[in-house]
């Protein structure tokens, strides 16, 4: 019974934000995933399509990812700058990438000029795209020198967005490939790593800091203000929150711990998210090319449609709350897809089933004339 108690935390200001957070981030990441394909589709611009994994590219992901995992343990001090600079040239993207959408709204709608201010290449730069990515740029770069919990993870959120709009699952069979293999990938790294490494490599590494080149460059020009740039930052592969989000101590910790859930649990779920979201829109208009079919929010509502998004976003939010009760009454890290993969995978299959459209799920749509070329060219 004095366990349970323990379980009163969840209710604390820091994990009810994580939980939020996560069901959010995972929300957006489907629904601007799948505006991200019709808009794509409705260009016809091959060169920026998302790529839809297949059979091996979904059983190698986990194999590639324990490699990475393996190289950076061993070597995270050597490659940490290297890696930082990569990270951050990736969020600049991503965080241009999520920005996008809304600024070319509000251009629409006012009826902003926006002259060219490059031809020269294949994709016309203009003078809004470039306040853009400068402002993307100043964003990074900020992160990088206060190294704010915050800003650390804006970037997280959107590098998690970019990858769900770019890495496409094409059906439930090959979703439920991937979903068994990240299963067993993170209950290995996270249960079992330290008998054969020595230590726990997937908490070693989530939880180490990376050198900052910004201050490097900085040290090394002795330039002033040496002393606000943060030596060592978190990498935007976690979504973290202080434990004493609203103020306060939480006994048994540190004034300064944090809660933190890789960013990896929230995107593996939402690429699940992404695809039955895509299958209720084309069951719910009816249609089975839908690039010029607008899609708007309050449509999710609507009772005609979209149930599949609907019960993969509950399972999630069983799953994760499950994962944090569970970290906090073992008080060791969890593996969280131990419990997002059934908690996710596990009610769309059986809802699809008893709805008689588990077949159609399972083999996925025929893929469209845009979808072929970019196989082949993949």
């Amino acid at each position: 019974m004095e366990s349970l108690w323990k379980l009163v935390h969840l209710l604390g200001p820091s994990h009810i934000a994580l939980i939020l957070t996560a069901i959010a981030v995972s929300y957006e990441s489907a629904f601007r995933a799948l505006n991200y394909v019709k808009e794509m589709e409705r260009n016809l611009d091959l060169s920026e399509a998302s790529v839809t994994l297949d059979r091996s590219q979904a059983l190698m992901l986990p194999v590639v990812s324990s490699c990475s995992l393996l190289m950076l343990f061993y070597f995270f001090s050597s490659v940490s700058q290297f890696l930082t600079v990569f990270i951050a040239i990736a969020s600049t993207s991503s965080l241009y990438f999520c920005l996008f959408p809304y600024i070319a709204q509000i251009r629409s709608r006012f009826g902003l000029a926006d002259p060219f201010i490059s031809q020269c290449c294949s994709n016309p730069f203009t003078r809004i795209q470039g306040l853009l990515m400068l402002l993307c740029i100043v964003m990074v770069i900020m992160c990088l020198v206060s190294g704010h919990w915050i800003l650390n993870n804006l970037l997280g959120i959107c590098l998690c967005i970019a990858f769900v709009s770019h890495i496409r699952l094409p059906n439930i069979k090959i979703c439920a490939m991937l979903f068994v293999c990240v299963f067993v990938y993170d209950i290995f790294w996270v249960f079992y790593s330290e008998r054969f490494f020595g230590a726990n490599v997937m908490v070693s590494l989530i939880t180490r800091l990376a050198s900052n080149p910004v201050h490097t460059v900085a040290n090394s020009l002795s330039l002033p203000g040496l002393q606000l740039i943060t030596k060592k930052v978190n990498l935007p592969v976690k979504i973290i929150l202080p434990r004493n989000l609203l103020g306060g101590v939480v006994p048994g910790y540190a004034a300064d711990d944090f809660i933190m859930l890789g960013l990896g649990d929230t995107a593996i779920p939402s690429m699940l998210l992404a695809l039955v979201l895509c299958f209720d829109h084309r069951k719910s208009r009816g249609s089975e090319n839908f690039s010029d079919l607008p899609l708007r929010k309050e449509d999710i509502s609507s009772p005609k449609g979209f149930k599949y998004i609907w019960y993969g976003l509950a399972g999630y939010s069983i799953g994760l709350v499950t994962a944090l009760a569970s970290g906090i009454l073992t008080h060791s890290p969890q593996p969280a897809l131990l419990y997002l993969v059934p908690s996710t995978l596990g009610p769309i299959i059986v809802i699809s089933w008893r709805r008689k459209e588990l077949a159609e799920l399972w083999e996925g749509s025929p893929p469209n004339i845009n979808e072929k070329t970019h196989f082949a060219e993949v």
